[in-house]
């Protein structure tokens, strides 16, 4: 599927349709294109919404299988609908569950060679401790929307009283990873900004 595939457009579509927050474009471009340099086998994704990204990761990894967790009913249903019909039922799975609440004994057993992570963004540091174990030696976190539509560029005042934990919480993960002894990390300005951290 190449980017205007009619099937990639119609989940952009119900995405801006039903609200629901997707990477955009560019930033999915830049994703796609550092694991195309990857090439890792195994991807744990936090945070699936309606499976587009995995999807867009199956089309550009032929190799790749996928793990993605959502805790959204509704969206976990389109997910498998969106899946099913992407033909990649095979190399997508899917679990519904709160990915802070899981029990990872099954997928801490198992090594990924990259974890992607897209979820509750005030949550990213606890998502960070609880699966990084499950990532092989150079393995690679991606994290999405470190930015936060510019809102973590600015001052405490000037960000909206009910987005200010968040935010803050953003903030100090960003420091934390990218000062964390154990990876080399790196954010790029690509999108609404993508931190990737590889496991040394």
């Amino acid at each position: 599927m190449k980017e205007q595939d009619p099937f990639i457009k119609e989940i952009e579509d119900y995405a801006v349709e039903h609200y629901v927050p997707i990477m955009d474009r560019r930033a999915i471009d830049v994703l796609l294109g550092l694991l195309r340099i990857q090439k890792p086998g195994r991807i744990l994704e936090v945070g699936s919404a309606i499976g587009y990204s995995a999807i867009r990761m199956a089309t550009t990894l032929p190799n790749a299988t996928i793990l993605t967790i959502e805790r959204d009913t509704e969206r976990y249903m389109k997910a498998i609908e969106f899946i099913e019909r992407s033909g990649f039922t095979e190399r997508i799975r899917i679990i519904e569950a709160d990915a802070l609440e899981l029990e990872t004994d099954e997928i801490v057993n198992e090594s990924f060679d990259a974890l992607f992570i897209d979820a509750a963004k005030g949550q990213y540091k606890r998502f960070f401790e609880k699966y990084a174990p499950a990532l092989t030696a150079g393995g690679v976190i991606y994290c999405d929307n470190m930015f936060m539509h510019g809102m973590v560029l600015r001052e405490d005042v000037d960000v909206p009283k009910r987005n200010r934990t968040m935010i803050r919480k953003l903030k100090e993960f960003t420091q934390w990873a990218m000062s964390h002894p154990d990876y080399e990390a790196v954010l790029l300005p690509f999108g609404d900004g993508i931190l990737i951290a590889t496991k040394k």
